[in-house]
């Protein structure tokens, strides 16, 4: 139960959930509950979603390849946070 979705850059709301300045670089964003969170309890909710934002990673990549890498990396970087892996982790495996 989880939508990607890709948009051309974050909304000022999006940088904001993701404590990013307006002049800052979002290349993507999780929102829902981790699948580690949830209790007995979850049910009757939208699917989560994932943000990719192409405009942001093509800023920051030379090449068709590097997007194409940074994309993969920020799928994997998005569909960890659906399953509850923190960012401090995410940087420890190579995906922060």
């Amino acid at each position: 139960n989880l939508e990607i979705i890709v948009r051309a850059r974050p909304t000022p709301e999006e940088l904001a959930d993701a404590d990013i300045g307006p002049n800052g670089t979002l290349l993507g964003l999780y929102q829902g509950q981790p699948l580690s969170s949830r209790g007995s309890y979850y049910g009757n909710t939208l699917p989560d979603r994932i943000f990719i934002y192409q405009e942001s990673i093509e800023s920051i990549c030379h090449s068709e390849d590097e997007i194409v890498d940074q994309i993969q990396t920020t799928v994997l970087h998005e569909v960890a946070h659906h399953f509850g892996i923190d960012d401090d982790r995410l940087h420890e495996l190579g995906l922060g």
